[in-house]
């Protein structure tokens, strides 16, 4: 979905956005942009969290906890994996996406993976999937269709199902693609080859500045994702995300468009200024509130004419 397309339908943005069952809604407050630093990029902090539906490495769901470290986080993005909305008593049948940005006063953007038929006439949706929270306007979104192999059908096999969020953002007039993904958990690969495929296919379709947040599942120099370091450049954190209490391997990712030389992170390299985006410094934050921890990157995105 190119940005010529997007600017378009920005006028139908939320009539679209319910159509395709993306989830769209203001902050409670306007956001103070920062100022671009003196070597000619906007600062942008951006996080990546799996929440688990809530509930923290003791299985207990408590939306307090998940918002108090999220906020910690300070992040002017965040993409979130596993988000129910309406799915069920693990969740206390709570819209999560909504009660998030609500409570941290974001804008939201939802993508559900399932969407299943209320529990009860005339009640809501059954939703699970990922979700784009951003201090920054959201001037379009998009529910990709990617190859998945369901846990909802008991004799699954790979098909394109949604569930690969996308949006644009505008960080001091700039438009930013931001994509939010969740891999295929299974230990053969062969799913998770198919969805990096079509994540590169969808991304390509795309100009300037470029963000994938995501559970991969699988770690950094696992076969299946080589083919996404070619255009993108990995954030290492230098630390393992999964589990939250006692992490040994990293799941968990901040990749970004590659920029010139310098750009940062140890898959960089290549590519030129138009689009760039250069990875500052990377962290691992703990995590009490999640079975995975998060990975937060501060980044500095090319301005126009830069």
């Amino acid at each position: 979905m190119s940005l010529r397309r997007r600017t378009a339908r920005t006028p139908q943005l939320l009539l679209a956005a319910a159509l395709s069952g993306v989830l769209l809604a203001p902050p409670a407050a306007a956001v103070t942009t920062p100022r671009p630093s003196p070597g000619g990029g906007v600062p942008l902090r951006v996080a990546t969290y799996n929440i688990h539906a809530g509930a923290g490495p003791d299985g207990v769901f408590d939306l307090d906890r998940q918002v108090a470290e999220l906020r910690s986080l300070d992040a002017d993005v965040i993409g979130l994996q596993e988000v129910d909305r309406h799915w069920g008593a693990r969740s206390a049948w709570r819209d999560l996406a909504g009660e998030l940005a609500r409570r941290l006063r974001m804008h939201v953007s939802f993508a559900p993976i399932y969407s299943l038929d209320p529990a009860e006439p005339g009640g809501p949706r059954a939703e699970f999937g990922v979700a784009v929270l951003s201090r920054h306007r959201i001037v379009s979104a998009e529910n990709h269709r990617i190859t998945r192999l369901s846990t909802q059908d008991p004799n699954p096999v790979p098909a394109p199902a949604p569930g690969f969020g996308e949006v644009v953002v505008r960080v001091r007039g700039l438009p930013v693609h931001v994509y939010v993904t969740h891999l295929d958990y299974r230990p053969d690969p062969a799913v998770r080859v198919a969805q990096v495929a079509d994540t590169r296919r969808i991304m390509a379709e795309d100009r300037g500045p470029k963000i994938l947040l995501g559970d991969f599942n699988a770690e950094p120099a696992a076969a299946e994702l080589a083919p996404l370091w070619k255009e993108l450049t990995d954030a290492d954190p230098g630390a393992p995300t999964f589990p939250a209490q006692a992490p040994v391997k990293r799941i968990d990712f901040v990749a970004v468009s590659k920029g010139g030389p310098g750009g940062g992170g140890p898959h960089g390299g290549g590519g030129g200024p138009r689009g760039a985006v250069t990875v500052r410094r990377a962290w691992v934050p703990e995590s009490t509130a999640s079975d995975h921890r998060p990975v937060v990157a501060d980044l500095l995105v090319r301005t126009r004419g830069r």
